[in-house]
């Protein structure tokens, strides 16, 4: 929310007229304020207001003072009061707003806003505000269309953006909003307002409102392109939330999948015939992108295969005479397979038709091998699951993602804690100024990245099996342009070499893929220090009822976990598409192949319950602090009166019996080590 802006943003405009005190006493006045007297202030814009009861400077002056000593409500009535006087003052009603949100008295600060705007239709913090307030009571169509009238009056608005993303996460619209389609294109043109995953069913569901997608998506795609192909391929390119989504994120929508994929096909049989065209280069770059970051999860025909393998013997031997090929056939060829997996790939050379698949198939790729030989060891790992995993993510690096939502600024770890609403049993860990921060299990960085932004003056130290994982979590790092952060290769078992405790541990997704993983958690507990915090995340035995049964299904089918067998069983699922089938097609980790094989595929898988969760920290001696995300927690309170009951695993536990669903990712929750 937008701070109330009555220190800086008080206009003293009253003319001097009789019955108002001099510009120079109310300068004064207003100083003590900036000051941060506000006692002094108060006391004197109330004792004067009984001379001058019609000065709205002083009720203004008198409203912020009382802000300053968080008398909200004597600062409303000083406000109101102000508003009688001066009716058409929007700045008046947007600083009444403000406390009002603050009080969360949402509809009564919405009503303010609406009257600032009302009289000030520029008025960009006001629309910004409104939107925060109706986000606040779930009114998300109406939150998103404040937003909207605020980008409009300030397209930089930084923060409209981040909210606008929170508020985009998992929306649906039922009808066209060309506008909104503008403004998720440059939400996802920004690597850190959010992530591109989180609002990609809100942008799909855009974008099946084109002609061209519901052609392609509603009917049999291979018939629509082979009746008007080029037409369908401009329609594509005129797309700028299609191509910029293909480009950041894995298309999470299995219609749209199937479509691109007979586009794909399409783009393959007439490469040949075809003259150097802005608009196919334009859809066979973003094909190219999405290819990849999907990680050629997309099925492949033979005759796409026999295509492939003779415009690779045209490309390999136009590069040897020293000739750059027609970019179409180097872009339909990394449509397949990434550019740095060809055995000529040294010879290509950049240009502003391949430029943007080079850089992230070639350059990007290359620089993560040459960042490999800088990360330091932390032992041998000699785990038989730990060696497994460890290939697993060696293969694919798990998950390969472009942008990451980031806070605007770091906190101190008391201003987490509250925002969170942990309950902690020691406050000492509230007293730590620059936290030592213990990832373990970092994958790609998006975790350690996230983290090291999130805490003030912090130190992350970020361990994986995957040197792979590693080698592009550092890469991201250098280009998010954060310093704070430490990257080991090695096993959460070998942790004790470190010789180090931390104030937080966090592990995200990683105990359950061990052999036992109360053996790793001990580890963790071991290395945290006495009123330290950990996060830990774990499988849900209720929530993943559906994965649990289709990993059965693959064992007893007897599917490997190679690329071909993962993309033999994922046809399978495409084919079934019913029962607990549906709930994986639904999933979006089932759009590429390192989420898909992290899904179904991994080498070892634990689930558990909220009673084992509850036994576990008994015996570690770890005190259960809460649950996150927060609009988990704001569901769960519906159900129950005790403002403890967040923190009563047993009622956590109930509710997940009436609500099996709920933790359908994972459990993510707080504990502390506290020694009785």
């Amino acid at each position: 929310m937008k701070a109330w802006c009555i220190i800086k943003t008080i206009l003293i405009n009253e003319e001097k007229i009789l019955g108002n005190p001099s510009q120079d006493v109310l300068q004064s006045i207003l100083s003590l304020n900036s000051q941060g007297q506000f006692l002094e202030a108060l006391k004197r814009s109330s004792q004067l207001l009984k001379k001058y009861t019609n000065s709205v400077a002083l009720y203004k002056i008198q409203a912020n003072a009382n802000v300053g000593l968080g008398l909200l409500d004597p600062a409303i009535k000083s406000y109101k009061a102000a508003s009688i006087l001066e009716p058409n003052s929007a700045e008046i009603y947007y600083n009444l707003g403000v406390i009002l949100q603050n009080q969360a008295k949402l509809r009564e600060a919405v009503d303010s806003y609406g009257k600032a705007v009302s009289i000030d239709p520029s008025h960009a913090d006001a629309f910004y505000n409104m939107g925060n307030a109706l986000q606040m009571q779930g009114k998300a169509a109406e939150a998103l269309e404040s937003y909207n009238k605020a980008i409009v009056l300030k397209s930089d608005f930084s923060e409209v953006y981040y909210n606008m993303g929170n508020v985009l996460k998992g929306i649906r619209f039922n009808k066209p909003n060309h506008g909104m389609q503008e403004i998720i294109t440059r939400l996802l043109n920004h690597k850190n307002y959010v992530s591109p995953r989180d609002i990609s069913l809100a942008a799909i569901s855009l974008l099946k409102f084109e002609p061209v997608i519901g052609l392609l998506t509603e009917k049999e795609p291979k018939k629509s392109l082979e009746s008007s192909f080029k037409e369908i391929v401009l329609a594509l390119s005129n797309l700028p939330l299609l191509l910029k989504l293909m480009s950041v994120s894995p298309i999470t929508d299995l219609g749209l999948e199937l479509a691109l994929i007979q586009v794909r096909s399409n783009l393959l049989k007439t490469v040949s015939e075809i003259n150097r065209d802005s608009d196919f280069l334009t859809l066979q770059s973003a094909l190219a992108l999405q290819c990849f970051t999907n990680e050629y999860i997309y099925n492949q025909t033979d005759a796409d295969t026999k295509i492939l393998k003779d415009l690779e013997v045209i490309v390999e031997k136009t590069l040897s005479l020293g000739e750059h090929p027609n970019s179409q056939f180097i872009l339909c060829l990394a449509s397949y397979k990434a550019l740095n997996e060809y055995k000529w790939y040294d010879l290509l050379t950049i240009n502003k038709d391949i430029e943007e698949v080079f850089i992230k198939q070639v350059t990007e790729r290359k620089y993560e091998t040459l960042l490999k030989s800088g990360i330091p060891i932390l032992g041998e790992v000699i785990d038989p699951i730990s060696l497994k995993v460890k290939e697993q993510y060696e293969e694919n690096p798990y998950p390969r993602w472009v942008n990451l939502e980031l806070p605007f600024e770091p906190n101190e770890i008391s201003e987490i804690v509250n925002s969170i609403k942990l309950r902690l049993f020691d406050n000492e860990i509230k007293k730590i100024q620059s936290p030592n921060i213990l990832i373990a299990g970092c994958g790609t960085g998006q975790h350690s990245i996230g983290t090291a932004a999130r805490f003030k003056n912090s130190r992350v130290l970020s361990i994986d099996l995957s040197l792979s994982s590693l080698a592009y979590a550092k890469r991201k790092t250098e280009e998010f342009g954060i310093e704070n952060i430490e990257y080991v290769q090695g096993d959460i078992l070998n942790l004790k070499k470190l010789n180090e405790q931390f104030d937080i541990i966090e592990t995200a997704g990683v105990l359950h893929h061990m052999e036992e993983p109360m053996l790793g958690w001990q580890v963790l507990t071991e290395c945290l220090k006495k009123s330290g915090l950990m996060k830990v995340a774990l499988y849900s035995a209720k929530g993943r009822q559906d994965i649990t049964k289709v990993r059965e299904e693959i064992e007893d089918l007897g599917f490997g976990t190679s690329d071909m067998a993962m993309k033999s069983f994922r046809n399978i699922l495409i084919n079934s598409g019913t029962g607990h089938h549906k709930a994986i097609l639904q999933s979006s980790d089932f759009f590429s192949m390192s989420t898909f094989r992290d899904l179904l595929f991994n080498v070892k898988e634990h689930r558990f319950t909220i009673p084992q969760i509850k036994d576990c920290l008994n015996k570690l001696g770890l005190k259960f602090c809460g649950f996150e995300p927060m609009n988990l927690i704001e569901d769960f309170k519906s159900g129950f009166n005790n403002a403890n009951d967040i923190y009563d695993l047993d009622k956590w536990d109930a509710y997940e019996e009436l609500n099996p669903r709920i933790f359908a990712g994972m459990y993510q929750f707080w504990c502390q080590k506290v020694t009785e």
